[in-house]
């Protein structure tokens, strides 16, 4: 069995390898087409290049991937079949289950790697290729630009610019200044969040009155330190970081938290970013449903006719993506006539429509997800 899950394992691998790297030569191509001209003018190192187009391509590979699965097992099931390779594993008593559960292995990996990247790796990489294209490929335009944070914390009234992040999650920041209005202003060389606390570097304090006018420095000796801890502020590297960020490259957990800390915003606009945020997290299972019944379609390609296996196969994968699309519009469609999620906190959370409206994005992004792996289960158990 060892020596068959191996076989199956690396057969698949090989189509998978070739799908994968042509969808993604197909994306960076059509990039390339477009931002060449640019690009030459600009002279980045090669490595911003790499960097760029990795953090270009990974929002997509959640969509990229799926169709490599498919394209894989199809031909790997379609190839297994002409040389009747299929027949002669069953012949040996070996079950269906155990010919294809190296390509559920596969899906699980693909599927795993999909999460990874959508959590970990886009919102480090692609909000980074968005601002490297902005600024026409020239890394010294990225670093003139000044990045301002406003955390929406209760009781927090500060405002945090700087010259540059020196880290992704915005815990190291160069030339800072915090401002509170009406209380202080301060500049530093750096800020770094140390220990659970502030650290400002080569600090320079301004302090005013109620008026606006300033006033001397009610610390002189303490605020001629080289290296101050701010003591008592409250908002983490992550509470600036939400600030600034575009909700499309935040990792779900971070959705819901950027959300959450925004009861203001209006209720069609909460449903849809709470709808997106659970599509986010139930994109990885794309990957597993339909190698779930690409499996069986492939296996039709070899026992009946390609075409009529192939666009089976191709018919439930856009079928599948179509019915994706009609939630989100359904979604969108109830919140715009008042069935929208409530903000954290109302009321309304605890009546019976507002449960049924909370309820109502997370079943909406996994419906097509429940349906087509209902369906695939059924193909699957029919050639078993």
């Amino acid at each position: 069995m060892r020596i068959l899950f191996r076989y199956v394992f690396r057969e698949f691998a090989i189509p998978l390898f070739y799908c994968t790297a042509g969808f993604l030569s197909i994306f960076v191509l059509f990039e390339l087409f477009g931002s060449f001209g640019r690009i030459m003018e600009a002279g980045p190192a090669f490595s911003d290049i790499v960097r760029f187009f990795c953090g270009y391509i990974a929002p997509y590979f959640q969509w990229l991937m799926p169709a490599a699965l498919l394209l894989a097992t199809l031909y790997t099931m379609w190839n297994f079949c002409r040389h009747s390779e299929i027949t002669a594993m069953r012949a040996s008593g070996v079950g269906f289950a155990a010919i294809v559960r190296p390509i559920l292995v596969w899906a699980v990996i693909c599927a795993a790697a999909v999460a990874w990247i959508n959590e970990a790796f886009v919102p480090k990489h692609s909000k980074w290729a968005e601002d490297f294209r902005k600024a026409k490929f020239r890394i010294e335009a990225m670093e003139e630009k000044r990045n301002t944070f406003a955390p929406d914390l209760p009781g927090i009234n500060r405002t945090w610019t700087a010259r540059r992040v020196l880290s992704p999650d915005a815990s190291d920041l160069e030339d800072v200044q915090i401002v509170e209005p009406g209380v202080f202003s301060v500049r530093a060389d750096r800020a770094r969040f140390l220990d659970g606390q502030w650290w400002l570097y080569g600090a320079k304090w301004t302090y005013f009155n109620a008026a606006g006018r300033q006033k001397p420095s009610p610390s002189p000796g303490l605020d001629a330190l080289p290296l101050r801890v701010l003591a008592g502020f409250s908002e983490t590297p992550r509470d600036l970081a939400l600030t600034e960020s575009d909700l499309n490259f935040l990792p779900v957990r971070d959705r819901f938290r950027y959300i959450q800390g925004r009861p203001s915003v209006p209720a069609p606009t909460r449903t849809r970013q709470i709808y997106d945020a659970w599509a986010k997290a139930a994109a990885p299972f794309a990957c597993i449903i339909i190698t779930l019944f690409a499996i069986p379609a492939g296996v039709a390609t070899g026992r009946q006719s390609i075409f009529k296996g192939v666009l089976g196969a191709i018919a439930m994968f856009f079928a599948f993506f179509a019915l994706t699309i009609v939630c989100m519009i359904g979604c969108a469609a109830l919140a715009e006539r008042g069935w929208a999620v409530p903000p954290p906190g109302d009321p309304a959370c605890r009546t019976l429509r507002g449960m049924l409206e909370t309820a109502t994005p997370p079943v909406a992004a996994f419906l097509p997800a429940a349906i087509f792996f209902v369906a695939g289960l059924r193909l699957f158990r029919r050639n078993r």
